[in-house]
Formats: structure tokens, sequence, C-alpha cells
């Protein structure tokens, strides 16, 4: 598996219903996205992205998209000031399904919103890098490029599954086609976002650039349970132990080890998600000895106990937003 699928697999990624809206004039939506990694795509019209923290609303046309990488609770609407306008909550509304089309010469904002759920910390390097709001234009992007192409594909299929829910005929491997879409969207963004912020810096994205460290990563993503030193990564890497740990710290700025406990703390966190897991089958494959152990060293770095992490968790799958709840879709 290559290295971004490998990060996308281990932070636990799962995908929310896609959604379609067409949104009429003086329309605010009230989007709860805290725990939340997704984008907004306009297809026809102009909307306005309101989010805590920014000077100004982020002003989309048709053809532009909005990713967002800071799940936050935020407002799309068709006006730039919402003054008096109350937006609305979205709890209940997702699917495609849901959005026929609008009557002809309708002045709408047409959007494809959707989200993966990122619930766990401590974030994995990369998404801690990324911005919390990156808007991409439609002019930004060649109309033959793999992500004008992808936003397209996605919005005629979208199109087509709220046009056969106002028919009552469904299209054709509609929901295989607009998930495997959105997959496809999804990742295109990150390498367009990562390819833009990898050219210098400390961070993951220019760490990997470099064929030792990409290795490194590797190796540590591909065997969190191994009992890596750093002389035995150095090793494997191509590199001697020295190179590694100077070279992996300014490309990275945390050391190989730091890493790897970050990685093994991502990996603890999804498999506490199982429950059939016993506690002392989750320590061994994420390098521990014993479930003493790794539930101290858990509790240093998340702050609870592995036992109240996944009591806490299964509350979470309970919840409406929360994907295996009864609102939710994959």
């Amino acid at each position: 598996m290559d290295l971004l699928s490998d990060v996308l697999q281990q932070a636990g990624l799962q995908r929310r219903l896609l959604d379609l809206r067409h949104l009429p004039a003086a329309t605010a939506l009230r989007f709860p996205c805290e725990r939340s990694m997704g984008f907004h795509v306009v297809t026809q019209g102009r909307v306005w992205v309101h989010a805590p923290g920014a000077v100004e609303p982020l002003a989309l046309a048709a053809g532009d998209v909005a990713f967002m990488a800071r799940g936050c609770v935020h407002v799309l609407a068709t006006v730039p000031q919402l003054g008096g306008l109350e937006p609305q909550p979205i709890a209940g509304t997702w699917g495609v399904a849901a959005a026929p089309a609008p009557p002809p010469g309708a002045e709408v904002a047409s959007v494809i919103s959707g989200a993966y759920q990122l619930w766990h910390e401590p974030l994995h390097p990369l998404f801690d890098e990324l911005p919390g709001w990156f808007v991409l234009t439609a002019a930004e992007m060649p109309r033959l490029g793999p992500l004008a192409l992808a936003m397209s594909m996605l919005a005629d299929e979208a199109g087509r599954a709220g046009e056969g829910a106002a028919t009552g005929v469904a299209t054709l491997g509609s929901d295989v086609l607009v998930h495997g879409l959105f997959d496809v969207l999804f990742v295109q963004l990150l390498r367009e976002i990562v390819a833009r912020r990898g050219g210098a810096g400390r961070s993951w994205s220019h760490a990997v650039r470099d064929p030792a460290i990409h290795r490194a990563v590797a190796l540590l993503q591909a065997d969190v349970a191994r009992p890596w030193t750093l002389e035995l990564l150095a090793q494997e890497a191509g590199l001697s132990r020295t190179a590694l740990a100077e070279k992996f710290r300014d490309a990275m700025g945390e050391t190989p080890l730091a890493h790897l406990r970050t990685l093994r703390l991502q990996k603890a966190m999804q498999l506490l998600g199982e429950p059939r897991r016993k506690l002392d089958e989750v320590a061994r494959a994420v390098g521990y000895q014993d479930a003493f152990g790794f539930s101290k060293a858990f509790k240093r770095a998340v702050g609870v106990s592995p036992g109240e992490f996944r009591r806490r968790d299964a509350a979470d799958h309970a919840s409406p937003w929360r994907w295996g709840g009864a609102a939710t879709g994959t």
C-alpha cells in the first residue's frame, strides 16, 4: 500500500453520505462537522462559507471547491453576510437521493458536500500540517485535469441520483459510482494540497519527498509492532544512524521514534474501536509486550485509559453523527 493510502486507513477515516443540495436565495445551512475532513463543490451559482476565525467568508462560484481539513461548525449560505438570516441545521438531511433537480429556470445554487470523519487524536502529521480551509477555483484547474474531471463526473452522477429519487427509478450502480468518485475527488484534493505545501519547511509532505525518509516512514507505517530502534531503522533505510536522525528531524520536525509513537497510538485507537479485541492483543499489535505497559503509555498520551477510550468510542458510535449511527450510511 502506498503511503497516503496507508495514512488514510490508519487514521480511521470513514465515509459519510455524500450530499447534493439546491439552495434558493437567502438560504443558510449549518454544518456540524467538528471532527471531519471534507469539501463543498459548487456546480451552479455562488455560495459563501462562513467559518469560525475567518476574516471574510470564503466566496465560491461554479466549478470551485473548498476543502475543510480542520473539523468545525460552519455555515454555507447564498449570501456573503448573514445579517439576520438564521442558519438551519442539516441533521438528518444527508443524501444525494434527497435532492431532486430544481424547476427549470430556478435561481438556485447547487452544492455537493461530503465529509470523512476524523475522530481520534493525536492527528497524523499530514493532517496536522494541512490548512484549515483550502480553496481551489475553477480557473486554477486544467479543464481536462484529474480534479476537474472528478468534480464533473461526481456532479453528473449525483444529479442522476437526485433525478432517480424524483422519478422513483433508481439509476443502476449509482451508489457505487457516487461513493467511488467521492473517494477519487478527496484523494485528488489531498494530492494537490500536499504538492503545493511540500516544497519546503518541516512537514510530512516535505519529508517524504526524500527517498530515504520516505522509506523510513513507510517501514514504520507498515509494521508499528516491530521493536524498532534508530539503528535498525537506519540500516533498513540505507543511512547511518546519525544521518537518519538528522535528516528525519530536519525534514519532519520530530524524531523517528516520536513519529512511531504517534503511529502506534493511531493504530491502537483503531483497534480499540473493535469490541472483540482484547487489551493484551491490542498492546502486542502496537509493539508493547503487555497490557499494563500499553495502558500506562496510552493514558499518558491520550489522557484516558484504553478502557475509558473504548467506552467513549462505543457511545460515539451510537450518535447519529457518527458512522454506524441511525442517520448515516457508507
